[in-house]
């Protein structure tokens, strides 16, 4: 370890032992790239996304309500509906038509429950696949959650939700940039993912009985995110939002902070969602606070730092949503690979308009293969925007600042 380095994670240190923090000195020092080292980028990360207050004295207050109310989501909402089998005081004379399967009113809790299973599909295909090349979302967490795998309530699982639950394969609209997989209406029965060929069946080994995999956690954060927030639910590419926070948080060297990933990652992603939302929602996508008026900032900005380029895009007809569109909406997470994706995160979450930083970035990665796109027939650039070449993050964002500071 360089001594330039160390003391940078001194810098960190001194930053965060401060009382009261000094947000403005602490997005100074993240923007440059937070160390791992002793659970520092989660911690500032947790701070960055308005999670936990500036005030160090409230933390452990804090920290205690949001876990306790996560708890409390997990208790109303992955437990099914009228089977939590064991200790509940039910029997079969218990039933009411008011909790019946078939009972017809829309507003009955199996009505609901079959509904989310369609949302909860969705979610599965996605965070089975999250990050194919890395095992970790594969590997089981240390902390499986209690409350669900306790063997005396035989709670169901969202995984055997999945598996075992007969569910209609519905046509998935796989994202609004024209990618969509049909599935005409067939009945699957057992596991959906297998009877479609969605993933390998290895994806499919079942852990040892009281385990639970990364990628099951990451499952239940957004089911229950979905829930919380009807108008949105679950659009595909969350996942690829909400799984590097997760693996951040997950892989804390801090063993008392490392337990607590899942709550911490849901209310962490919740507030990014809050302000990334409005990308996600297709009504709102001709709106100034949609992803439509985003993507052509891209090119609006392009026109402002490089008038020549943004010609060149314009005359071959390449508009921003054929590529801008993922850039925007999944914060590049699909562009790199993980550990340079959390180091743009750095810069994006420390910067006071992170959103505004991003078009920065996108505008960036333009410029920095302009010969190439200058060149380039239609063909060719397309080529290179969907598969952008440059893996040097560090160059990207250095120039995103030059931007930046050039405005």
């Amino acid at each position: 370890m360089s001594s330039s380095y160390r003391n940078r994670i001194q810098e960190f240190k001194v930053a965060l032992s401060e009382v009261q923090i000094d947000l403005k000195t602490l997005r100074g020092l993240c923007f440059g790239g937070v160390p791992f080292e002793g659970g520092t980028r989660s911690l500032c990360w947790k701070i960055l996304l308005n999670y936990l207050p500036l005030d160090q004295t409230l933390w452990d207050s804090f920290l205690k309500k949001q876990r306790e109310l996560y708890v409390q989501f997990l208790k109303e909402m992955i437990i099914q509906p009228g089977i939590a089998k064991a200790n509940l005081g039910l029997s079969r004379e218990d039933v009411t038509m008011e909790d019946h399967p078939l009972n017809p009113n829309p507003e009955s809790r199996w009505n609901n429950y079959f509904k989310d299973n369609e949302v909860l599909l969705q979610i599965d295909k996605d965070v089975r696949r999250l990050y194919p090349d890395m095992a970790f979302f594969q590997r089981p967490t240390e902390y499986p959650s209690k409350l669900i795998l306790d063997p005396q309530n035989e709670y169901e699982t969202l995984r055997r939700r999945v598996e075992q639950t007969t569910l209609k394969a519905q046509t998935v609209d796989r994202n609004r940039s024209g990618v969509t997989n049909s599935t005409k209406g067939q009945t699957q029965v057992g596991s959906p993912g297998r009877a479609l060929n969605l993933y390998p069946s290895n994806e499919f080994e079942v852990l040892p009985s009281g385990c639970e995999a990364h990628w099951e956690v990451v499952e239940r954060i957004l089911f229950i995110y979905a829930k919380l927030n009807p108008g949105i639910a679950y659009v595909q590419g969350m996942n690829e939002i909400v799984g590097p926070i997760y693996y951040t948080f997950a892989t804390d060297p801090n063993g008392q902070w490392k337990e607590h990933a899942e709550a911490d990652t849901f209310f962490c992603f919740t507030n990014l969602m809050s302000e990334n939302r409005d990308n996600f929602i297709k009504s709102l996508d001709h709106s100034q606070c949609g992803i439509t008026y985003k993507m052509e900032s891209v090119f609006s900005m392009l026109k402002e730092k490089d008038v020549e380029l943004y010609m060149k895009l314009q005359e071959q007809n390449i508009k921003p949503q054929y590529f801008t569109f993922r850039w925007l909406t999944l914060l590049l997470s699909q562009e790199f690979l993980l550990p340079d994706v959390i180091r743009i995160w750095d810069s994006l979450f420390s910067d006071q308009d992170r959103f505004d930083f991003l078009i920065l970035v996108c505008c960036a990665m333009l410029i920095l293969i302009r010969d190439q796109l200058l060149v380039g027939d239609f063909t060719m650039n397309m080529r290179l925007l969907q598969d952008y070449p440059i893996s040097d993050v560090h160059t990207i964002l250095t120039k995103a600042k030059e931007l930046q500071d050039s405005s």
